[in-house]
C-alpha cells in the first residue's frame, strides 16, 4: 500500500465502479463514448472475462473507492497486451498508473513473455507521454474503429 492506495486483482463485483471509472474518464475527452453494452460487456464482469483468456485484471483502491483499473491478457510472441488502464482524475499525478504498468510487466515477465503492447486512443495524450516516459515506443502503424466514439488509436510497444 502507498498512499493508502491498494493493488489487488479485479473481481466480478467490481464491474460497476470499474464502468464508472473509465465513464468519468471518457468524459473528459469530447466525443468519448463508453457504450458498455455493445463494445465494452466485458466490463461488467472483469474477472472472469479475462481469466477466461488467460489474462489477468486489477484495480486501485483507496478508502473503499476504486481510482485505478488494468488489465491484460496473452497474445502471441509470446506477448501480452494491456487493455483498460486508466486512473481517477483524484488519484493522478502520485505514480498510480505507472505502478499498475509495472504489475503488468512484472506479470510479463513472470509469463515469459518477450514484449508488451497496448492500443490508445489518439485523445489520450497525457498517457502517450506516460508510455515513452516508461519505455514504450510509438508502432508506426494506427487503428480506427469502427465504434461510437469514433476512435482512432495508436499502437505501443515494449520489450523486455
Amino acid at each position: 500500500m502507498r498512499d493508502g492506495i491498494t493493488l489487488r486483482p479485479a473481481r466480478d463485483a467490481d464491474g460497476e465502479d470499474i464502468i464508472a471509472l473509465i465513464a468519468a474518464a471518457y468524459g473528459e475527452y469530447p466525443g468519448c463514448i463508453l457504450d458498455v453494452d455493445d463494445e465494452s460487456p466485458e466490463l461488467r464482469c472483469p474477472a472472469s472475462h479475462y481469466g477466461a483468456l488467460g489474462g489477468s485484471a486489477w484495480v486501485a483502491e483507496q478508502d473503499g473507492l476504486i481510482v485505478g483499473t488494468a488489465a491484460c491478457q496473452p497474445v502471441p510472441g509470446p506477448g501480452l497486451e494491456i487493455q483498460k488502464l486508466y486512473v481517477a482524475a483524484m488519484a493522478r499525478r502520485r505514480g498510480l498508473a505507472s505502478r499498475l504498468l509495472a504489475l503488468i510487466e512484472d506479470e510479463a515477465r513472470r509469463r515469459s513473455a518477450v514484449f508488451i503492447e497496448l492500443w490508445t486512443d489518439t485523445r489520450f495524450e497525457t498517457a502517450h507521454r506516460l508510455y515513452e516516459a516508461l519505455g514504450y515506443r510509438r508502432g508506426v502503424v494506427g487503428r480506427t474503429l469502427n465504434d461510437r466514439s469514433a476512435s482512432r488509436e495508436h499502437h505501443y510497444r515494449k520489450d523486455l
